[in-house]
């Protein structure tokens, strides 16, 4: 695949050029700072861009901002954002522009290779890539009632995995259940987060994502 690299970070910048490079992915550009990163994608219409959050000159969300103008400009491009924390609010709106080619990670997965390489080339086939932990901290809820409190276990399970990404094949295999009892335990989800049926299967299954982001 093709890919344009912002980090500001040096260092880590030349290790995922090197990476890959390595893994046999081309890679168009690479920079430190999210000014020129527009005007990169618009000239080299790469595959994939990765970009972290915050980048200079404030360092608060040039990545973030960046991001979303190449999702709503190239639809078609993949963008995969960095962060070092997990911050409810980027994820939330980065996905509000679609669940399709789109991930969230946080900086300390990179150094998980297969598992980054794995979410680049989901993203490459159309599908999205959230940060594991991403999810995980954003289960912890206060004592407040909240939209998922009409959930059962496992249908918060399976609600956290389509949050990471995932395919209701893949669920199935995660959870260890069959596609008929994923497509069962989403339905009842979307029904007790009062999900329009009027709405098609993707765009329940994005609203859903918001729904357990945002609450």
């Amino acid at each position: 695949m093709r890919l344009i690299l912002a980090e500001d970070s040096t260092l880590l910048r030349e290790g995922l050029v090197r990476l890959l490079v390595e893994e046999g992915h081309e890679v168009l550009a690479a920079f430190g700072d999210a000014s020129t990163l527009v005007g990169e994608v618009g000239e080299h219409r790469p595959d994939i861009v990765v970009v972290d959050v915050r980048m200079p000159p404030t360092h608060t969300d040039e990545g973030l901002r960046a991001a979303v103008e190449i999702r709503e400009r190239w639809p078609g491009t993949g963008v995969l954002v960095l962060s070092q924390y997990v911050e409810r609010a980027y994820t939330a709106e980065l996905l509000a522009t679609g669940a399709e080619r789109v991930g969230y990670l946080l900086k300390d997965r990179v150094a998980q290779v297969e598992e980054f390489l794995d979410a680049l080339d989901r993203i490459h086939a159309g599908g999205a890539a959230i940060d594991p932990e991403v999810v995980r901290r954003l289960v912890v809820r206060t004592t407040r009632v909240d939209p998922l409190a009409r959930l059962t276990p496992r249908e918060r399970e399976v609600l956290e995995a389509l949050a990471q990404g995932h395919t209701n094949t893949a669920i199935g295999t995660k959870l260890h259940l069959s596609l008929s009892s994923v497509e069962k335990h989403l339905n009842s989800v979307f029904d007790k987060l009062d999900l329009d049926r009027a709405n098609d299967g993707y765009s329940r299954r994005i609203l859903a994502v918001l729904r357990y982001l945002e609450s």
